[in-house]
């Protein structure tokens, strides 16, 4: 099982979720408050791979949903900037195992990176039920 340093928004009920299917899989979780996080841009950068800036955003921000700030139109050095002035911007969670770091919670990927099989059978029909759930969506965002 792997040492997952977790950062994630105390109270988020998605990453709340998240670390149900992570600890039921065996991991051993090291969490963090994204939010109260001494980011750089450049320890930032390195959980954003080689995604288009606009995956590195919480669609659910409130400058996000209020359209005060448009990932569709920001280059990756003004994304870091405004992310360390407010972290709300940052899509969670934020996942690191060794020197691999991911964002977000893609079921599939976690489940080929680190493995989302519950260790214990009993858990299984929980764990099933959460990895059919959206865990990327903002529960209390409001689409229409």
């Amino acid at each position: 099982m792997a040492k997952v340093i977790f950062y994630e928004k105390p109270g988020c009920k998605n990453n709340t979720k998240q670390k149900t299917l992570l600890e039921t899989a065996g991991h051993q979780l090291e969490t963090h408050n994204l939010l109260k996080e001494t980011w750089t841009k450049d320890n930032l950068r390195l959980f954003f791979g080689d995604r288009p800036v606009v995956e590195w955003f919480n669609k659910a921000a409130p400058k996000v949903k209020s359209g005060a700030v448009v990932p569709e139109q920001i280059d990756a050095e003004t994304a870091l900037t405004m992310m360390l002035s407010d972290p709300l911007l940052i899509r969670r969670p934020l996942m690191q195992v060794g020197d691999r770091r991911e964002v977000g919670f893609d079921v599939e990927v976690v489940n080929n990176w680190v493995g989302l099989q519950p260790v214990d059978e009993t858990q299984r029909e929980k764990s099933e039920e959460l990895m059919g759930q959206d865990l990327q969506t903002c529960p209390n965002s409001h689409y229409h």
